[in-house]
């Protein structure tokens, strides 16, 4: 891998267009400092009203960043995981496509680290997760309530699926173009566990992933309901192992 790499950086959008212009503001500026970079925000079929809201944001900050493309507004609601894939698909031919969270939990630097270290040669992955694990040099500040549900659903991602991951939904991820592109036609999650199912195509396609630890900090007035979304991600993780075992049965 070399410093030359180019990144498709997307944001997905839910009724976000009270919480993203800061940070949208404070990624494409740091996005356009790093270079090689372009950033498309998606709205997810919020409704035409936050869609106005939304495009305002982003209109207003494209003649100052030349890395923000024009807004992707779904004409429906499809899930994140859908939302993402859109985007993705509307890549240039970008060498890397990554997905962040709009809350800015993560933040912009946290994205230009990970584009950094992928730039570095010091790793040879194909995709990265970033990992809310709390160690030394890292920061991670999270809702007790959030930690745990997130440990037991990560336990169950590891158990169910045989697959040694720590964090599988920080909303954080980079994956090789060429790579995605292999996988792309076995992916059918658009919900919240669309990640599971993009790491474990990604690891039985033969391709390599690395978690990389991040700061996190958390931000008020997150989409996820913890019980009922909880229950509707371990359907879908349900859904994966059985296509899962049908695949490797083939």
């Amino acid at each position: 891998m070399t410093s030359a790499h180019t990144v498709h950086l997307v944001v997905p959008c839910f009724r976000e267009s009270q919480r993203i212009p800061s940070f949208l503001a404070e990624l494409v500026r740091e996005m356009d400092r790093l270079g090689g970079v372009a950033v498309l925000v998606v709205d997810d079929g919020s409704g035409a009203t936050e869609v106005t809201r939304m495009k305002a944001v982003v209109d207003e900050l494209r003649p100052k960043f030349l890395c923000l493309r024009p807004l992707l507004a779904l004409p429906e609601n499809v899930g994140k995981g859908g939302a993402v894939y859109a985007s993705w698909a509307a890549h240039e031919m970008q060498d890397w496509l990554m997905f962040v969270d709009a809350d800015g939990s993560v933040t912009a630097s946290e994205v230009s680290r990970l584009i950094a270290h992928v730039r570095s040669n010091n790793t040879t992955a194909q995709a990265f997760f970033g990992s809310r694990v709390k160690m030394l040099g890292r920061k991670v500040d999270r809702l007790l309530q959030r930690h745990l549900m997130g440990r037991i659903f990560a336990t169950l991602v590891s158990e169910m699926l045989d697959v040694a991951v720590y964090d599988s939904q920080c909303g954080l991820k980079m994956v090789e173009r060429n790579l995605f592109s292999r996988v792309q036609p076995q992916l059918q999650t658009r919900g919240f566990a669309f990640d599971v199912e993009l790491m474990v195509s990604v690891l039985d396609s033969g391709g390599s992933i690395e978690e990389f630890p991040i700061d996190w900090h958390e931000t008020p007035g997150g989409k996820v309901r913890l019980l009922v979304d909880s229950w509707g991600m371990l359907l879908e993780i349900l859904a994966i192992k059985k296509r899962r075992g049908r695949v490797a049965s083939v």
